[in-house]
């Protein structure tokens, strides 16, 4: 729907064109409207509309109330705005409109630019992306829990292919405060590890990665049983390995020389999901 843009990552919000806010008054009115964006463009069946809005306790007349419900959010949006279909209703608008689906956009095509070694273009598309979320996705709809939990986990996926980019041009001295929080706050996600290793090796904290590698191999035989996967160990075997000594920085010398089989900054694939950030 022109002239309207729907932001879901975070509280829920309407917004003109011209900046100006629309206004939506009552929970029920943006879980409905919620319900409704994430599914832009597409008829939502009101037994859909009926479990998301009121969570599993519907009212008397749950119909009635979805009705009442659809005729505030035109009246909010414009009457053509939420065009009824059989059996359901239907948000008029694309999937553009809605922040939740660009993010999703930006996302992917940040992500085959990585893939394809355009470093920069993926950095800028990622950043766009993150830059939409301005809190929990979904945070109107009264269980959010398992949805929130996906687009949560997309979001993180989006971090890691961002941080990956930072990497691959050459800023990992930037990106190494951001990697070693989501480390502590995922302890057994092994991508990230492996991209925090990496930047440790490409500031020349040479001794650092390899400690690093040595606490995520532990954590990952005490807490699962495994040892680390292939990505992880070329990783440490290419630091075992390096073509000549070179002291820690900090130590009057500046970063040690890659090692033979690891990417350099900027070069060969990430591991595991690009990093996002």
């Amino acid at each position: 729907m022109g002239g309207v843009r729907f932001s879901l990552l975070g509280t829920t919000r309407a917004v003109h064109d011209d900046g100006s806010p629309v206004a939506l008054g009552g929970a029920r009115l943006r879980a409905l409207l919620t319900v409704l964006a994430e599914r832009a463009g597409r008829t939502v069946p009101v037994a859909v509309l009926v479990d998301e809005v009121w969570a599993g306790d519907p009212p008397a007349d749950a119909p009635g109330a979805v009705q009442a419900l659809v005729g505030r959010l035109r009246r909010a949006l414009g009457h053509a705005a939420v065009a009824s279909a059989e059996g359901g209703y239907r948000l008029v608008a694309d999937a553009d409109d809605v922040d939740l689906h660009r993010f999703e956009r930006l996302t992917a095509q940040g992500v085959r630019a990585l893939a394809d070694g355009r470093a920069a273009d993926a950095a800028a598309a990622l950043a766009e992306a993150l830059a939409l979320w301005h809190g929990p996705a979904l945070a109107d709809l009264p269980d959010r829990t398992a949805a929130g939990a996906r687009w949560e986990s997309r979001r993180l996926d989006a971090r890691r292919a961002r941080l990956g980019a930072a990497l691959a041009l050459g800023r990992a001295e930037e990106a190494l405060p951001e990697l070693t929080g989501l480390c502590e706050a995922h302890p057994l996600d092994e991508s990230l590890h492996a991209l925090r290793i990496r930047a440790l090796r490409d500031t020349g904290r040479a001794a650092q990665a390899l400690a690093a590698y040595e606490e995520v191999s532990r954590g990952l035989a005490a807490r699962l049983g495994t040892d680390p996967g292939p990505d992880l160990t070329a990783l440490h075997t290419a630091l075992l390995r390096p073509r000549h000594a070179a002291p820690e920085a900090g130590a009057g010398a500046g970063p040690c020389p890659a090692a033979p089989g690891a990417h350099p900054p900027g070069a060969g694939q990430p591991v595991g999901p690009p990093a996002p950030g």
